[in-house]
């Protein structure tokens, strides 16, 4: 489904971490080259 293409990924401290994203995205044959889990106030 995401192969050949790259990922930049944002999480949520409150929502949806970012290395749970991750996960999904390298499942699905995606390349991630940033995570990060950010707090959004």
């Amino acid at each position: 489904m995401f192969e050949g293409k790259k990922f930049v990924i944002l999480g949520d401290r409150d929502g949806i971490p970012g290395p749970a994203i991750e996960e999904c995205i390298r499942s699905g044959g995606g390349e991630v080259v940033f995570t990060t889990t950010e707090c959004f106030v």
